[in-house]
This record gives C-alpha cells, sequence and structure tokens, in this order.
C-alpha cells in the first residue's frame, strides 16, 4: 500500500481570514437565566483521531459545531474514514481507512490534528503528518512525542515539514514525560494501544479529556487503566479485536469558565447546566477569591451570582490539571482589569499567550506585560472599542470585556473565535446581554 501525496484543499467552512464579520456588543447588560454548554473542543478532537483505531464505526455523541471539528473530520476523510456530522454528533466510519498520511493543507489550519499520528502508528505501523497549524500562542513542542514513540520502537524522522514515523513492531514500554504534555500522553498512549506487552506513561497529563480518550479507547477494546492520574496504563491489544463504540462527549469546561467570567462581568445571577463542576475547582476557587459566590448544586449545575460589589484583585498561575488552566487566563484579565488592587497572570504554558492584553488596552485597562508576567492594575471601567481577536482565548477574553464595558465594543477576527465555541452570542444573547453578529 503506497500513501497518497495528492494535494488536498481544506473544507470551506474554514473562515476566510479576511472575513471582517465582527461581534458587536452593548456592555452594561446584566445576565440572568440558564444555559447549558456543550462538549469539550479538546476531547472532540482526540476522539475523533481515536476512532482511526476501530474497524467499524463509532459514534460520538454531544459534539459541539465548530470548525476545528470540521476540519478534523475533513483530514479523516482524506485517510479514507466517512464521516457524518449531524444533530450533534460525528459519526466515523474508519473501516476503509487506506492512508497515513495527513497532509500540510489539512493539518497546518489544526493543532489538534497532530494527534492523528498516534492511532495511525498503531494501525498501520507507520504514520506521516504534517507539523501542525493553530492559534499562534507560542511554541508547543514534539520533543516528547518523538521520544515517546522512539521508545515504543518507532524510527521517527522530521524533515521538509513533516514528521514521520515507522516500526516493524511497538512492544510496550515504561516512558517518562518531563513535562505533562496533553498532546504527547494522547499520541503516546494511541500508538500504544495495539503495541506488543504492557506501556506506562509516567508524569503523565491528568486533564479529564484525557479520561474521556481513554474512556473511548476503552469503549472500542483498548485496556487503559489509570487515566486522571500522573500514571497510565496500557496493556496492547491486537488491531483485530478493536471496534467502534458509542461515547457521549464530557462537557467543556473552557466553556463553562467563560460564562462564569462573563456573569461576572456584567453582574447577576446565572445557572450552568451540564457542567462538571469536579473539573473546575481552580477556577471557581479564584472567582470565589475575588468576591463571586458560587454555589454548586448538582455534580452537573451550578449557580454564578455577582451582587455588583467590586471584585478583589487576585493572583494566577497557569499550570497543566488540575491547576489554574491556560486556556482561561485570557477571559480572566478584563475581570482582573476593573478589580481592585493590582493583579498578576503568571503563564507558565505559553510564552505568547498575552496578545490580548494590547487590545484590552484599547479599552482603557492597564495591563503591563513582564517576561511571562502581566501585572494587571485594575480601573474604574473599561470602555467599548473596535479591537481584534489575535487566537481562539484573546477572542472570549475581549467577548467578556466587551459584556462589562460602557458603551459599544465591536470584535473582530472572529474565526478564531469559532473554532472553540459553538453559538457563543446565541447562548449569551439568551441570558439577556446585547450582543449579535453582523
Amino acid at each position: 500500500m503506497q500513501s497518497k501525496t495528492t494535494r488536498v484543499d481544506p473544507p470551506n467552512v474554514q473562515n476566510n481570514p479576511e472575513d471582517d464579520s465582527r461581534i458587536i456588543i452593548k456592555g452594561g447588560r446584566q445576565l440572568h437565566g440558564s444555559v447549558k454548554v456543550g462538549g469539550a473542543k479538546n476531547a472532540v478532537l482526540k476522539m475523533m483521531a481515536a476512532a482511526l483505531l476501530a474497524k467499524d464505526t463509532t459514534v460520538l455523541r454531544n459534539v459541539p459545531n465548530l470548525t476545528d471539528v470540521h476540519m478534523m473530520a475533513a483530514i479523516l476523510r482524506h485517510l479514507g474514514a466517512k464521516v457524518t456530522i449531524q444533530n450533534e454528533e460525528v459519526i466515523i466510519d474508519a473501516s476503509g481507512v487506506n492512508d497515513w498520511e495527513a497532509p500540510y493543507e489539512l493539518v497546518s489550519h489544526l493543532r489538534a490534528s497532530f494527534v492523528v499520528l498516534g492511532p495511525l502508528l498503531s494501525r498501520f505501523r507507520e504514520a506521516k503528518v504534517s507539523l501542525p497549524g493553530g492559534c499562534s500562542i507560542g511554541e508547543r513542542k514534539l520533543d516528547l512525542h518523538e521520544r515517546g514513540l522512539k521508545i515504543l520502537g518507532a524510527d521517527v524522522r522530521i524533515d521538509h515539514g513533516y514528521v514521520s514515523a515507522s516500526a516493524k513492531k511497538l512492544v510496550g514500554s515504561r516512558i517518562y514525560l518531563d513535562r505533562p504534555s496533553n498532546g504527547a500522553t494522547e499520541n503516546i498512549m494511541l500508538a500504544a494501544v495495539c503495541a506488543e506487552g504492557t506501556t506506562t506513561i509516567e508524569n503523565a497529563a491528568q486533564d479529564p479529556e484525557i479520561v474521556n480518550l481513554a474512556d473511548c479507547c476503552n469503549a472500542m477494546g483498548a485496556k487503559i487503566t489509570g487515566a486522571g492520574t500522573y500514571q497510565i496504563t496500557i496493556e496492547g491489544v491486537p488491531f483485530e479485536e478493536m471496534h467502534g463504540a458509542v461515547v457521549d462527549t464530557i462537557p467543556d469546561r473552557v466553556e463553562v469558565g467563560t460564562f462564569m467570567l462573563a456573569c461576572m462581568a456584567t453582574g447577576g445571577e446565572i445557572m450552568i447546566e451540564g457542567a462538571h463542576a469536579d473539573h473546575l475547582y481552580a477556577v471557581i476557587s479564584k472567582c470565589q477569591e475575588m468576591g463571586a459566590e458560587v454555589a454548586i448544586y448538582a455534580p452537573d449545575v451550578f449557580r454564578v451570582r455577582c451582587d455588583g460589589t467590586r471584585f478583589k484583585g487576585t493572583d494566577i498561575t497557569t499550570l497543566p490539571y488540575p491547576a489554574f488552566p491556560t486556556d482561561l487566563q485570557a477571559p480572566f484579565m478584563p475581570i482582573m482589569a476593573v478589580a481592585d488592587g493590582t493583579s498578576i497572570i503568571e503563564e507558565t504554558i505559553y510564552e505568547n499567550r498575552f496578545m490580548h492584553a494590547a487590545e484590552l488596552r484599547r479599552m482603557g485597562a492597564d495591563v503591563v506585560i513582564k517576561g511571562n508576567a502581566a501585572v494587571v492594575k485594575g480601573v474604574d471601567k473599561l470602555m467599548g472599542a473596535e479591537v481584534k481577536a489575535s487566537d481562539l482565548r484573546a477572542g472570549a477574553a475581549l467577548i467578556v470585556a466587551g459584556l462589562g464595558a460602557e458603551g459599544i465594543t465591536e470584535v473582530t477576527g472572529l474565526r478564531h473565535l469559532d473554532r472553540g465555541y459553538d453559538r457563543l452570542e446565541e447562548k449569551l444573547r439568551s441570558l439577556g446581554a446585547e450582543i449579535w453578529r453582523r
């Protein structure tokens, strides 16, 4: 079997970088009511890749309608899978997968697509995947991916913009990660599913999305234990024993956090449904520390209430789960910008994730960047302005800022926002926000 080398155009769902559409927000409206969050982008994309390990059909439920989901579907179709997206489900028939090369034209648009490397190597003992793209928030190294796959017995080469991996056979081993990398944990775990013997990943990422991925693989016939802890064990099974399954996607904890911060920016009281509070203790703790009232009624329902009292400044350090998530430091900044005193955000995951600070300064925020830290001095209020999202979470930060600002805010760069939020403005409007897309 020869890998295909034909040029592939990205699907039309990928927004035009020159798109001048914008979200317009009239700030100052308190939020009230109930909102239900969707499935986690960072879980469903990896489970879509895991579907390559099945010889028949996998169904993923509670799937958000995002450009990233459509892009991953395009990659799977290129590899030979049949993919249908409908009614919050993704149906993946991997019986016809006959290619192991994921080309630049597709992978360059979606960082998470690099995780197809592991299942392709596990299935074919051969894989070739373009070096990935995604948001420009800093360097995301592949050294741990490469080292882990080599320990399993693969020959891994990086040249001409591609990572190529091949192995006569993969053999389980003990693999220690220098840092708890999500991507490396996922790629190594997926490669080890059909390896001979037992693989142990030490210092593994512990995120809920890793647990969801392991549960998905187990439903397909894999034997994975320890997901959600620092040590994951994978007992290899033959590919012939892998099969399709029906799997639910966990709620998107970043979307949950964004709604919490939107409520804090505007005041009011909202109920968030379909959320796993135990995935968000670090975020809930910081919201409470600043003065928000967060009441947990059930594992998947909680209330956020703000009585209009000015929030207190706080400090945040982003670290791997279960610590404070890097994906929510940007939406937290506009809350700090109008809190009493000085707040400090230390970003330890990505070195280039403060690009939203310049846009918040256009709205009146007092933010100074010093290396990997942002020093935020509270001001009386933010003022509406024309701003542009530089990446996905920066877009969320500008939406949160606009909801609480005085006057009109116009946010462009929506192609980033649409990668990770499904109908965000519609959901906010249902809570009473004056927000619309033009």
